[in-house]
């Protein structure tokens, strides 16, 4: 059975969401975060997330907080 449109969108629209709470918790705000609309109208099981576009000051920001977070060539704590 095929999921509708809108119940492939409607979950992405939560994480969306969940995903912006997130990041200005951090401090960084995606002015053009949203569910991608081309995505969410197509066949796929799950509608695409649109990062968007940012200025280089919130490019920095991510970079910084994605860097403290220590994962692969993170580096937070790493010697």
């Amino acid at each position: 059975m095929a999921m509708t449109s809108s119940k492939r969108v409607r979950p992405t629209e939560e994480i969306v969401e969940e995903l912006r709470a997130a990041l200005v918790g951090v401090g960084v705000v995606l002015p053009s975060l949203r569910v991608d609309p081309v995505t969410g109208a197509s066949d796929e099981p799950f509608a695409l997330v649109a990062l968007g576009r940012c200025n280089v000051g919130t490019a920095q920001k991510l970079t910084a907080v994605l860097r403290g977070l220590g994962g692969p060539g993170g580096g937070g704590g790493e010697s």
